[in-house]
């Protein structure tokens, strides 16, 4: 027995499933719509992935995955826009989804709404449609001026209708417990619609890989321990810090930091302000030619580049959760992250690597000494690593849990669970 109205809407305006990674707007929000829409739909959902059209040469319509559709709205010009630009365009997001759904007379049992952008337009939608809505921020306006202050360029409206979102969802989907509980310290978010359900890895993408064979892939020594930071180049992620420590280490053994990351292959000095930040800052502690800077890597290389590590450095100012931490334990490679968000509910301190304050090099340096010195302690890591991702944060489990929270809102497919069960049991 099938289940039925399981056609849902996930909105995610500026994150697109089909977008490249690792510019200064896509990162882990596309990785999360595109593995969970893909994981859902092997349980039997029909998902429509509604998300900005960036360029006029894009198709209205792109079938991504089986069962998963990416449906590109016209808001805005077809052209890309800085994410924080965006909220003006968010009403003809909206009508323009609208239309689609009602010229095509489709019929969603839920949405599910990407950060604070795709839930105005969710709300939007119920309103007018009736349609309930799940939302998944990935970060709040909150907690972000709290770090970036007068850095923060999205508009004062934001944190309204974040206020607004957290008390017309139906459910919120927190990623990691702190994030629960700045929804609830920031937001007044009612508990009982929480559901602390995590971000997750792709064990078709990430496993161990022999260190040899990685290394001979992406021509990287073989004799020099590699420390590995990958993501996004933005100030907030904290790549200057791990530049920084790199430059405190008090092991005599050879290291190189290989930073993955960037808007283009090949990073300038004049073309990215944030790479010639950094090299200023290696210039300053004379770690220059300790550095390799890739530039930005496509998807399929990423795990050659963790599997080339000896450790996963990554130390941000705040992490509503963070994926590439994952990714580096399920190829083997122990992190050593920042105490904070998600990173200090993914790595377990001392078991599958350290936790460290974001703004203290030296403290940075002296774990990243104290496991390379001692290669038990490095294989150790290693090994609880690959145990953890893949016991609580596969996709295939988080979908799981994501399918039983919808299921909460979707009485026709509940009663088909059901009468299904009641048929297996009799």
């Amino acid at each position: 027995m099938k289940y039925q109205n399981k056609r849902i809407a996930f909105i995610s305006e500026h994150a697109s499933p089909l977008a490249d990674l690792g510019g200064i707007d896509t990162g882990g929000q596309n990785v999360y719509v595109a593995q969970l829409a893909k994981h859902l739909a092997t349980q039997g959902y029909l998902v429509d992935v509604y998300t900005r059209r960036d360029n006029e040469k894009t198709a209205e319509v792109v079938h991504m995955a089986p069962g998963v559709r990416v449906i590109n709205i016209t808001a805005g010009p077809a052209s890309v826009v800085i994410k924080e630009e965006l909220l003006q365009y968010m009403d003809e997001f909206k009508d323009n989804m609208i239309a689609f759904i009602v010229k095509k007379h489709l019929h969603y049992s839920l949405i599910h709404a990407n950060f604070f952008m795709s839930a105005l337009v969710a709300m939007g939608i119920k309103q007018e449609l009736d349609i309930p809505f799940v939302v998944t921020f990935h970060a709040l306006g909150h907690v972000r001026k709290i770090h970036q202050a007068e850095q923060d360029k999205f508009p004062a409206e934001r944190l309204l209708i974040e206020e607004q979102a957290v008390q017309q969802a139906d459910y919120i989907i927190a990623e990691c417990p702190q994030d629960r509980d700045d929804l609830i310290q920031y937001y007044n978010a009612p508990i009982k619609k929480i559901s602390v359900i995590p971000c997750g890895f792709s064990d078709e993408e990430f496993y161990p890989i022999g260190k040899t064979i990685a290394r001979n892939l992406l021509n990287l020594p073989q004799k020099e321990h590699i420390l590995l930071q990958l993501g996004r180049l933005v100030p907030r992620k904290g790549v200057d810090n791990v530049i920084r420590a790199l430059g405190k280490l008090k092991t005599k053994k050879p290291v190189k930091l290989v930073i993955v990351g960037g808007e283009t292959e090949t990073l300038t000095e004049e073309c990215s302000p944030e790479f010639a930040r950094l090299m200023s800052i290696a210039r300053e502690h004379n770690v220059v030619d300790s550095i390799i800077f890739t530039g930005r890597k496509n998807r399929e290389q990423l795990k050659f580049y963790y599997a080339a590590a000896d450790l996963f450095i990554t130390t941000p100012w705040y992490e509503p959760f963070g994926i590439t931490p994952l990714e580096a334990m399920a190829c083997g490679i122990p992190v050593i992250g920042a105490n904070v968000g998600g990173i200090k509910y993914s790595v377990v301190d001392g078991d599958t690597g350290f936790l460290v304050n974001p703004h203290d090099p030296e403290a940075l340096a002296e774990k990243i000494s104290k496991v390379i010195d001692h290669e038990g302690l490095l294989s150790r890591m290693g090994e609880n690593a690959i145990h953890r991702v893949n016991t609580y944060f596969t996709w295939e489990k988080v979908a799981n849990k994501v399918n039983k929270l919808y299921m909460a809102l979707m009485p026709v497919a509940k009663e088909s669970q059901l009468a299904e069960q009641k048929y297996q049991a009799a």
